[in-house]
């Protein structure tokens, strides 16, 4: 349909906001770009990372757009316009791989390549109370819809944290090495977490129980780096290294 070209380096990242006309892009080449999606236009290009960016997040109500780079620096933007809300914050020196807000977007979670996790608060813009400290590589932090859970990914691992108190509810073994990718339904009854080359699958998992519902789902060949659900809770969306995007219907 489009094809959007602006960025020079590999895009590491990709959001869409919540008004359905614009997405925003973090690149390798240190900035990210507000598009217009109906156009294909650059509404923004935005500056001020000095480390390849790898991690994107947007708040709910679209009103934060947040970025993590190399150097364990965040940005905060503003969804509308684009501008800038903050200078870089040094969140830790390990590199960001994964950002995801709160549903109420009070607090941005963090997840390191150094195993821990951070919360920063979204009214001062300062790192919060004591990390999550997984010791292996995070992928990925999800909220759960409700915010009640934290879901984080690791090399060895998922963890379910109740991230108020960071209370640790379990963790368990999701594919046979990495688990690179997680998504919760909109209803919250269930975890999906995508695998790495060894296991190229998605699982889906019972909340109530953390057992594993039904057989693997099987169709990539390498690294699932991304997952998303659709608002309804029927459609889910994959895309892995094999440089394949996959739609599954959830039922």
């Amino acid at each position: 349909v489009r094809v959007f070209e602006s960025h020079t380096a590999k895009i590491n990242a990709v959001a869409a906001l919540p008004d359905g006309q614009r997405m925003i892009t973090a690149s390798k080449d240190k900035t990210l770009c507000l598009w217009d999606l109906k156009s294909g236009v650059v509404l923004k290009k935005m500056e001020g990372h000095r480390g390849a960016l790898n991690a994107l997040a947007v708040s709910q109500d679209g009103k934060l757009i947040a970025s993590g780079d190399a150097r364990g620096e965040l940005i905060a933007c503003h969804g509308e316009t684009g501008e800038s809300l903050t200078q870089p914050i040094k969140v830790h020196s390990a590199i960001i791989l994964s950002l995801d807000f709160s549903p109420d977007g009070a607090v941005l979670a963090t997840g390191l390549d150094d195993g821990t996790t951070n919360f920063v608060s979204t009214r001062t813009w300062q790192v919060q109370g004591n990390p999550i400290k997984s010791g292996c590589v995070v992928r990925c932090v999800r909220y759960s819809p409700t915010g009640t859970l934290l879901g984080i990914a690791t090399r060895e691992r998922i963890e379910i944290y109740k991230p108020g108190k960071r209370q640790c509810v379990i963790k368990f073994k999701a594919h046979r090495k990495t688990n690179f990718s997680l998504a919760w339904t909109p209803d919250g009854t269930r975890l999906l977490t995508g695998g790495d080359h060894q296991d190229p699958t998605i699982r889906e998992w019972d909340v109530s129980t953390w057992k594993q519902v039904g057989e693997p789902w099987n169709g990539h060949a390498t690294v699932i780096k991304a997952i998303v659900i659709n608002s309804a809770g029927t459609l889910v969306a994959s895309a892995s290294y094999d440089n394949h995007v996959r739609l599954w219907r959830l039922s």
